[in-house]
């Protein structure tokens, strides 16, 4: 069956649009609400939500959703996703929700749901609210419609935590870092975080007003960063996403490292210290081959999944792995965490950096990558299927047999086609992922 409201991360879309309005998020309040009122207990959800302005509006519909079908509510504000996933958790909630559009500009949200275990929902259970939304949901008796409430040590519970993955006694004092929180929902606790570990630091992106998230600035931003981490002679600079659930990091040089060099540099940590699980780095199609061939230079697979970190995720727990990621910067490190989390991963690459001693140019080299081009269309999906697209890519894999790959593939959060391809020769990957985008382009 065909989901009519989740993508490949929860609900998404314009503030006030066609589909991100207070109606549907109350309505999915009262749907999420009513599937997980199980047993006798008094039932709770918490919710978080970044520094967009339509926030407010959604977080109070969301409320008066829950309220409705007699849950509770407990809102903690401005929060990274991945501490929503650790605080549903730890507060033993039956739900956790977090209120982004992650990197997206500010007109948009989204509504992505947690279990009670911390972990995103399965397509089962997406489906089943997705019924109740359509059905309608039943509403509490008078007497039993729940209440809201604010708490304010949120943040305080989720630094703890993740300072805890921290090696003990090792500390950030005298490393100049430059950390760009992309005016996001971690401009409080992550600078917080690196002082308490007793970092030098700088800071960019930590001055939300509603409408400057991701902003130039932030993960998909790099370049205010590096220029940054070169004003301030800087020894790192470490770049977050709108709702913290991604890590991208410029070296002294000003040189920007993506996720696939994050992944190879803790995946070899994490095997050195005999705490790598499952013999395996689990990524999705769009990693590069450069990173397969360095994980199986030190004895280890590398498992591919579709993009998206819940897909990751799943491979990791089927398969046992305690290190996954994408190349965007999704690094999940689920001895920590239940979804990707940048302040985490920043922490782990922070500890390699002080324990190595070298610099960051150095240590973060980890592979030297295959050439690789991505380009995104603005167009409909449906133009994968016309003839003239197949026969582009077609074409284009012929070319790249035996010396590189071909990924084409539908965004899961805009009308894009994404179009990638890798391989030695640098000159013919540009020219198929061009003949390929010309085809879609052209597309009626």
């Amino acid at each position: 069956m065909v989901k009519r409201y989740f993508g490949t991360d929860g609900i998404r879309g314009t503030a006030n649009g066609t589909v991100m309005t207070p109606e549907l998020a109350m309505k999915v309040g009262q749907a999420a609400g009513t599937f997980f009122l199980r047993g006798g207990h008094k039932h709770r959800v918490l919710i978080g939500k970044d520094t967009r302005l339509s926030g407010y509006m959604l977080e109070q519909a969301l409320t008066a959703g829950f309220t409705s079908v007699g849950m509770d509510v407990v809102q903690v504000g401005p929060m990274p996703t991945p501490a929503v996933a650790l605080l549903t958790r730890e507060m033993r909630a039956d739900l956790g929700v977090m209120l982004s559009a992650s990197h997206n500009p500010f007109h948009d949200n989204g509504i992505k749901l947690f279990g009670p275990d911390g972990y995103k929902l399965t397509d089962a259970q997406e489906l089943a609210i997705e019924a109740l939304i359509e059905n309608g949901a039943p509403l509490a008796p008078s007497a039993s419609i729940g209440r809201a409430r604010r708490i304010d040590d949120a943040s305080g519970r989720y630094i703890h935590a993740v300072k805890s993955s921290f090696p003990e006694g090792l500390r950030l004092d005298g490393l100049k870092v430059v950390l760009d929180c992309a005016h996001g929902a971690a401009y409080r606790v992550a600078p917080e975080a690196l002082w308490e570990l007793g970092a030098e630091l700088t800071t960019i992106g930590c001055a939300p007003d509603g409408f400057n998230i991701n902003d130039k600035v932030g993960s998909t931003y790099p370049q205010a960063l590096a220029a940054k981490v070169i004003e301030a002679g800087a020894d790192i600079g470490l770049a977050l996403d709108g709702d913290a659930d991604r890590l991208i990091v410029v070296d002294e040089k000003g040189q920007v490292v993506d996720g696939d060099q994050l992944m190879a540099l803790i995946t070899r940590a994490q095997h050195k210290a005999g705490r790598l699980k499952g013999g395996a780095l689990v990524t999705t199609v769009m990693s590069n081959l450069g990173l397969e061939r360095f994980v199986e230079a030190l004895g280890l697979r590398m498992v591919r999944t579709a993009v998206g970190d819940r897909h990751v995720l799943e491979a990791m727990r089927a398969n046992g792995c305690n290190v996954g990621g994408e190349q965007s910067g999704h690094i999940i490190l689920s001895d920590h965490a239940t979804t990707g989390d940048g302040l985490l991963a920043a922490l782990q690459i922070l500890a390699v950096l002080v324990q190595d001693g070298r610099k960051a140019s150095e240590v973060l080299a980890c592979f030297k990558p295959y050439p690789q081009l991505l380009k995104n269309v603005r167009q409909e999906p449906r133009v994968l299927e016309m003839a003239c697209v197949k026969a582009a890519i077609a074409d284009a894999e012929r070319a790249l047999a035996g010396t590189g790959r071909l990924l084409v593939r539908k965004s899961g959060t805009e009308p894009l086609i994404r179009v990638m391809a890798e391989a030695e020769d640098e000159a013919l990957v540009a020219r198929t992922v061009d003949a390929v985008c010309d085809a879609v382009r052209a597309a009626a």
